[in-house]
């Protein structure tokens, strides 16, 4: 018999059924199903969050290659004293 939806039957280790109950118990959280689905919910925003920084690098890079493509180059001395002004580093060259 199929499980209503948005319900599923999970199996633990003995050890990680443990784990669960004692998180349970601390008072974090109010059932077992309540703990996994958090986990479940964290796992599943920290992946939606890679792919979309991943989708956000793809284009980056895809920009800066049709910037070079187009001719539109820095020299890298210049690109890399860019990058550390913007960061607050100090040049290599004021460093003694």
């Amino acid at each position: 018999m199929p499980t209503p939806r948005g319900q599923m039957t999970v199996t633990l280790t003995d050890e990680l059924e443990k784990f669960v109950r004692d998180k349970v118990r601390e008072g974090a959280f109010a059932t077992p199903s309540e703990y996994i689905r958090d986990l479940v919910r964290s796992r599943y925003l920290a992946e939606h969050d890679r792919a979309a920084r991943l989708k956000a690098l793809d284009a980056a890079l895809a920009e800066g290659l049709a910037d070079a493509e187009a001719g539109r180059l820095v020299p890298i001395g210049e690109a890399f004293a860019r990058v550390r002004a913007a960061l607050g580093i100090a040049d290599e060259d004021t460093i003694a």
